[in-house]
């Protein structure tokens, strides 16, 4: 057994700093949390108060538009319309809303983020330890404060999967800036180009590939975390997963479970086809 006198415990300084901050900044916490919920709302309302036929007619043409392959361009559209015949298009809205807002968060967040990584290595080495922890930290944990902070409802489960799903972008970010030829920003830097116009013209669109993928696995991070932030009231899909558990109600389960899944394959698709976009063409 570990010697009880050298134990020692900081959950007693974390519960302290987590009181102040609701107490000393409460105002802060509540007007930050009217902001994200207005923006929700609205988005959730825009989501709904198109038809879902218009949906799949724009998902369809994406989808052509970026593949011109016929099955790659139905493929999506029916699966989107398996959504509603479950009759979970409202609450898959409501996901779609949360994750919207959560991965915008992360990416106004982990973006300049990553710039700044890749700018300083040690900003770099300072931030790499903290992501390594928010990777690794059980989801579950991330409930805790945000409920502390928000309380019940959508905008401690927003807050959450944002904190969940940030660091893929910081990382990928600071990855492909940082893999940017070192030849090329020697070729700017010839032609007199400024540490701004390095980043704008140079390092940042060369290193978009990298930074889409970022992007690609903050999205499915934040959807994976729906289930998880149904539990302190965020709602959608994951609510219905949610009661399907407590009911062991396994059709129901796997219907909630499945949109999800439709959720999370035309999205990804989606995204990665808006990356290879930005990949520089392949020399013959």
């Amino acid at each position: 057994m570990f010697p009880a006198e050298w134990q020692f415990n900081i959950a007693p300084y974390i519960d302290s700093f987590i009181n102040w901050l609701v107490v000393a900044w409460g105002p802060f916490f509540e007007g930050l949390s009217n902001m994200v919920l207005g923006m929700l709302l609205q988005i959730e309302t825009l989501l709904k108060w198109v038809p879902w036929w218009v949906w799949i007619i724009i998902i369809t043409l994406i989808a052509w538009r970026q593949t011109h392959d016929l099955l790659k361009t139905i493929l999506p559209g029916l699966l989107i319309f398996t959504i509603g015949m479950f009759g979970l298009w409202g609450v898959a809205m409501e996901t779609l809303g949360i994750v919207i807002i959560a991965v915008l968060i992360s990416l106004v967040i982990g973006i300049p983020t990553g710039i700044a990584m890749s700018n300083s290595d040690r900003f770099n080495a300072f931030n790499t330890p903290i992501l390594d922890a928010m990777q690794t930290m059980p989801s579950l944990v991330y409930l805790i404060p945000a409920l502390m902070l928000f309380g019940l409802g959508k905008v401690p489960g927003v807050f959450a999967t944002v904190i969940y799903a940030l660091p893929p972008v910081v990382r990928l970010t600071n990855l492909g800036i940082r893999q940017v030829s070192r030849e090329v920003q020697e070729a700017a830097l010839t032609f007199g180009a400024s540490r701004w116009q390095m980043m704008k013209e140079v390092r940042f669109p060369l290193a978009m590939p990298t930074i889409m993928a970022g992007i690609n696995q903050t999205t499915m991070m934040a959807l994976s975390m729906v289930v998880i932030a149904s539990m302190i009231g965020a709602g959608g899909l994951g609510e219905e997963v949610l009661k399907a558990t407590n009911r062991i109600d396994v059709g129901k389960g796997f219907e909630a479970g499945w949109a999800i899944v439709v959720l999370a394959i035309v999205i990804d698709r989606m995204s990665q086809a808006s990356a290879k976009r930005w990949e520089p063409p392949q020399s013959q």
